[in-house]
């Protein structure tokens, strides 16, 4: 038995039992591989596809009960690969970090830092996208790291770690009429204006959406970006309020706005780090989490792989 004939199984299931197109996934003839699958068949004493002369049509019940062991041990031998290579490399490699925008433009940057100055020779690559968009990529083994605060602990295969909690404020040019008002501040108030704020599905939107509905308020949102840099920009030209995560303000950078705390209307959130489930991390990788997160050691992080089940994670 070899891992070619596992491959071979697996590549002629995911090809819809076309082996043609199974053949060329595999960079061989068609011949080649239905000599591996006959020949691992009669290692295992059994048949493992159902067959209507020379096509294959189907896995027979020996077939489904064995193909889901043949997936794990092809990705086991995949984290064996890794491991390897990152015996051999310690210090040196790739790093790929799956963030949101918000994330990799305000919270990312000293954790970067710090990461370089230790690991000079670890070449960094940050992807930016939606929530749902970093926890695919996590998914698919695309990056090692993915942070985000919404989508992360939906997915059973993902272990998020949460890591900083943030509130949202509510930025205004100087003379805007808001900050003349006494008394706190009412979503209400809020709603009495144009607001620009948070794609759907970014930087905790859906909770700035929940509470208006709440109370039966329809706020007119007249513009909806991914950054909160393009929100500042048009709040800076009058064209509405603007309401972003605290973590994207700066009282230097941003001494043109004034900021008001609506924490107490939108509530606190958790921005979390995830991995994959079950994946190998290089030391590095370990290195940059607690950068990023001091408290998630490597021993931290293991310690709540394997006493949280994967049905256990919160919904974020």
């Amino acid at each position: 038995m070899n891992f070619q004939q596992l491959r071979s199984v697996r590549e002629t299931v995911h090809s819809g039992f076309n082996l043609t197109e199974a053949a060329q996934a595999m960079r061989t003839s068609q011949s080649g591989l239905s000599r591996q699958i006959r020949d691992l068949e009669q290692e295992l004493g059994i048949a493992l596809f159902v067959r209507s002369g020379k096509r294959l049509t189907g896995l027979t019940p020996p077939g489904n009960h064995l193909l889901p062991i043949i997936e794990r041990v092809l990705e086991h031998r995949r984290h064996l690969q890794r491991a390897g290579h990152a015996y051999l490399a310690q210090q040196q490699g790739v790093l790929s970090i799956a963030a949101t925008h918000s994330q990799a433009r305000y919270a990312l940057p000293l954790a970067v830092q710090e990461f370089r100055r230790r690991f000079p020779d670890v070449r960094l690559h940050i992807h930016q996208g939606s929530p749902r968009q970093v926890a695919q990529m996590l998914q698919d083994g695309e990056v090692d790291v993915g942070i985000a605060t919404e989508a992360l602990s939906d997915h059973a295969q993902l272990l998020a770690l949460p890591c900083r909690c943030w509130r949202h404020v509510v930025i205004a040019p100087p003379a805007h009429p808001l900050l003349r008002l006494h008394g706190p501040l009412t979503l209400e108030r809020l709603a009495a204006w144009p607001l620009i704020t948070y794609d759907n599905g970014l930087t905790g939107r859906s909770r700035i959406d929940e509470a208006f509905a709440r109370e039966g308020l329809a706020p007119e949102i007249v513009l909806a970006a991914m950054d909160a840099d393009v929100i500042k920009t048009y709040v800076a030209l009058g064209m509405g309020l603007g309401i972003v995560a605290d973590l994207a303000r700066d009282d230097e950078r941003d001494a043109h706005l004034e900021a008001i705390d609506a924490g107490h209307l939108f509530g606190t959130h958790q921005t979390k780090l995830a991995i994959r489930r079950g994946g190998y991390l290089r030391g590095y990788v370990y290195a940059f989490i607690e950068c990023f997160a001091p408290d998630w050691t490597r021993s931290a992080i293991e310690l709540a792989a394997t006493a949280t089940a994967p049905a256990a994670n919160d919904a974020g």
